[in-house]
């Protein structure tokens, strides 16, 4: 079972916007010493929406390589196109990645028959872990609860991704989905609580620069120690919430870069962080005790 703070992994690039390999292994170094229990490769976070497949497939495969087993490593491989979705899991169950995260198709606003039949087909197709991907925010698309529950007891697909923020989900989910059945918050801000209702974890954009007390914070929560839990989780609200202050991953990728982890590298139509936006992000960091 992948439980614990899973980072939805930056995909580091140079000033040119070229792949940074030196520095993914830099990254996953750092990961795997500040305790990260798992890592998400080509995400939302890891600029899925900018890279070609070449790429994307690679990045996954170095991922799974330079982790050696000894995290798991998922593999983002979502697409508005459900063919493009097994295609892109096939080679990353090729590469021997644990589990696949798939977000919900965004642009064609399917309906919920059209989602269940989506995930239905990759997960018949596919022999890997799959985890549902619900981040309506960006997609314009809200898998809800009754058709997570229709796909809970398909054996390829093991948890949901709920980056809605809605806490409530959560009960109504544990009441409805197989025991075995994870739960994962894609809302850091929200991720504390999710976990004290009964969440196995946080796939995190804030993990990526507090990754050890991410770690800390969500392990206690998910033990039930609410007191011990806020108390950590107060010293991650500002990065929280302004690694948001705009569009993810341009904040975490300035971030990252303040810390001396990778290039200042982003491909349009993302930019660079605002000058107006760098102290805020800065203080933000200051209060993780993050340098």
């Amino acid at each position: 079972m992948i439980r614990g703070s899973i980072v939805a992994l930056v995909t580091p690039m140079t000033q040119k916007g070229e792949l940074d390999w030196e520095s993914l292994e830099r990254l996953i170094e750092f990961h795997l010493d500040q305790h990260t229990d798992a890592i998400v490769a080509v995400g939302t976070t890891g600029e899925s929406a900018t890279l070609n497949e070449q790429e994307h497939c690679e990045v996954i495969a170095r991922v799974v390589n330079l982790v050696a087993g000894k995290i798991p490593v998922i593999a983002g491989t979502g697409s508005n196109s459900t063919q493009e979705a097994i295609e892109l899991s096939a080679k990353a169950a090729e590469v021997g990645a644990d589990a696949c995260l798939l977000v919900t198709p965004y642009y064609n606003k399917p309906t919920q028959q059209g989602l269940y039949l989506h995930y239905q087909k990759i997960a018949d197709t596919v022999d890997i872990p799959h985890i549902l991907y619900n981040v309506p925010g960006r997609t314009h698309c809200d898998l809800l609860p009754e058709t997570v529950m229709r796909l809970a007891s398909h054996p390829n697909i093991i948890g949901l991704k709920e980056a809605t923020g809605e806490i409530d989900r959560v009960s109504t989910l544990k009441q409805t989905c197989p025991d075995d059945f994870l739960l994962y918050s894609g809302d850091d801000a929200s991720a504390c609580e999710f976990c004290l209702q009964g969440g196995d974890g946080v796939i995190s954009v804030t993990a990526n620069v507090a990754p050890r007390l991410m770690s800390e914070m969500i392990a206690t929560a998910i033990k039930g120690d609410r007191a011990n839990a806020e108390i950590l989780n107060n010293q991650l609200a500002a990065l929280n919430n302004d690694l948001f202050i705009e569009s993810n991953p341009i904040p975490v990728k300035w971030a990252l870069h303040a810390m001396g982890l990778i290039p200042e590298g982003i491909r349009l139509p993302l930019t660079p962080l605002s000058l107006e936006h760098e102290t805020t992000v800065r203080q933000a960091m200051n209060a993780a005790s993050v340098h």
